[in-house]
């Protein structure tokens, strides 16, 4: 069922963004053009939990869509990074200033494969002591918030984290820590 790849132009590049235009092949040889994709980094993000169990949340705006939202921890690869656990780790000590004893991967998901072409890779984080004050980005305002995991599962459950990357990532801990229950 794989197409195969006739031709691409790239229409716009920038740090943050690219998009090209695509031609392609089907096996029943139909071309399909254009076919559009936008290029990213890969992503990663990760539930956080302090030495005593408390969820390292984060606020922050999103101008997608305009509202201010509560997320878990996390951002775009950068260049430098040697693989998606440094970067996790590097996102974390900038975003929170809080380091783990230990950084559990807990696999990866194709944010939008239909049109994009990155990952995120999700991570459980616990045992974390706070060791420094926020790194943030130049164009970050993050506020932390501290909560119980099971006001995470409640959060949860009431469809009150919007970002979808996240959900996923906190359903995935949750079934980590055997705590996924339906009330």
């Amino acid at each position: 069922m794989d197409w195969k790849l006739l031709s691409s132009e790239y229409l716009f590049k920038d740090d943050w963004l690219t998009a090209r235009k695509d031609k392609c092949l089907t096996p029943s040889g139909k071309i399909i053009e254009p076919y559009y994709v936008l290029e990213y980094n890969n992503w990663v993000n990760g539930v956080a939990l302090t030495e005593d169990g408390q969820v390292i949340m984060i606020r922050q705006y999103r101008q997608g869509i305009g509202k201010t939202l509560l997320e878990i921890p996390g951002g775009t690869m950068d260049d430098t990074d040697t693989s998606p656990l440094e970067a996790m780790q590097r996102e974390l000590l900038e975003e929170t200033g809080y380091e783990f004893k230990e950084v559990i991967s807990l696999g990866s998901i194709a944010p939008n494969p239909a049109s994009s072409n990155n990952f995120t890779y999700m991570f459980l984080a616990t045992g974390g002591r706070k060791i420094q004050e926020q790194q943030l980005d130049h164009n970050e305002e993050i506020e932390i918030e501290l909560m119980p995991l099971a006001t995470l599962q409640q959060l949860i459950l009431e469809n009150k984290i919007l970002q979808s990357l996240h959900v996923t990532c906190i359903c995935y801990a949750l079934l980590h820590l055997g705590k996924m229950e339906m009330k």
